[in-house]
């Protein structure tokens, strides 16, 4: 990954991004780089391009401007606005159909996760053929894919530095990490101007997302020095200046620096995975429509607690609770997890998440289900400490009284 932010004024060379570069990725920072994106297009040789976006991105105009400028390049464009939240295998499907007709030899992912992880998938079935189940796990597509500028609307999913789509199954409702190297973003276009159109509830919802991105990818099994240095430099930019984004809408530092520790994020999971926290949001928001970050947001600090207990996470955790100036340098070990724990609920807080699954409607008796499908998550085997069933319904539990 090479960052080019020689247009940006957002950053200063401390607050830069850090690391100059990672195969497989270019990521372009700074307000107005949208308007290149036609150029760019054309220096990957494209001539026929499909535009993923959704109906909201279409009403706020973003999807119309990046169509002209596109167009303005002399690209002939097919836009796919028909993008649903937690796009599944019948969206992909759509989106393939389109793109076959157009004859496209390269895509452009515009808006949040759901947009990039459609995008994704359809360069798979576009390139590979077969079934979107035929790519579930990683690197089974043998036949390179058309190139794919991603252009993230939202601070939080992180998906345009990951090779993974996520998908569900139409039928089943099981939802499938599809993940290969080839599957990557060639350009990560991340202009904060594109994130002025969130609502508050999106622009909070997005940040606790990346938050609890960064907490999971610092501990995982998978840990190592890259995804470290990504987690850590995620957490710190995303705890620092989401708090700013909420209160501030439009101020656009605080929105880059949210943004650049989404992207960081990403490239954590990408070298990390992530945990049990991910494993237990994915059934609230299937059986009970909680926003992903409400329902990470809503487990997180249960989590961390339940990790705090494994000697290498509590380290981690004490670690970033000092690098992000939630506890000072000479804090023992447990007061800076605490800290952490608290810094972390002060800003769930501010991000007005609903402060327990009780309040969130979620009923007690639900927790068993709910628990037996968490542990059969993918996530919950990345988890630093290992969970059944039973530590599932611990958690749930724990969340649902706020504690």
């Amino acid at each position: 990954m090479i960052l080019d932010n020689s247009e940006s004024k957002l950053v200063s060379s401390e607050e830069g991004f850090p690391f100059d570069q990672v195969d497989g990725i270019r990521m372009i920072f700074g307000v107005g780089v949208v308007d290149r994106v036609g150029m760019l297009a054309t220096e990957l040789e494209a001539k026929r391009v499909l535009l993923v976006t959704d109906p909201g991105l279409v009403r706020a105009g973003h999807a119309g401007r990046v169509k002209a400028l596109l167009e303005s390049s002399r690209l002939e464009v097919t836009l796919h606005d028909q993008v649903r939240e937690n796009p599944t295998t019948a969206d992909v499907d759509s989106a393939v159909a389109i793109a076959r007709e157009a004859k496209v030899d390269a895509i452009i992912g515009l808006g949040g996760g759901s947009s990039m992880d459609t995008a994704k998938g359809c360069n798979f079935i576009l390139t590979n053929g077969g079934r979107m189940q035929d790519y579930w796990g990683v690197g089974k597509a043998s036949r390179p894919m058309l190139p794919l500028i991603a252009i993230p609307t939202t601070a939080g999913t992180g998906s345009e530095c990951q090779s993974f789509a996520l998908i569900a199954d139409e039928v089943s409702h099981q939802k499938m990490a599809c993940g290969d190297p080839k599957a990557m973003a060639r350009i990560a276009l991340l202009d904060p101007e594109l994130t002025l159109s969130m609502p508050r509830r999106v622009t909070a919802c997005t940040g606790i997302d990346a938050l609890a991105h960064a907490l999971e990818t610092s501990v995982t099994t998978q840990k190592n020095p890259v995804s470290w240095k990504y987690s850590k430099e995620a957490f710190v930019r995303c705890f620092k200046h989401l708090g700013t984004s909420l209160r501030n809408p439009l101020n656009l530092h605080a929105r880059g620096q949210v943004m650049l520790g989404a992207a960081c994020a990403g490239l954590a999971i990408e070298n990390s995975m992530l945990g049990a926290a991910h494993s237990a949001a994915n059934p609230l928001t299937a059986h009970f429509g909680l926003v992903h970050g409400e329902a990470v947001g809503l487990m997180i600090p249960a989590v961390l607690r339940f990790n705090s207990a494994n000697s290498a996470a509590a380290q981690a955790y004490a670690e970033l609770a000092v690098a992000a100036g939630i506890t000072p340098d000479d804090a023992t070990q447990e007061e800076a997890v605490e800290g952490l724990i608290q810094g972390l609920r002060q800003m769930l807080n501010d991000a007005e998440i609903i402060p327990s699954l009780a309040l969130a409607g979620v009923p007690l008796e639900a927790i068993p289900m709910l628990a037996a499908e968490a542990s059969q998550q993918w996530t919950a085997k990345f988890n630093p400490r290992p969970l059944q069933r039973e530590d599932f319904e611990t958690l749930y539990r724990q969340a649902w009284q706020n504690r």
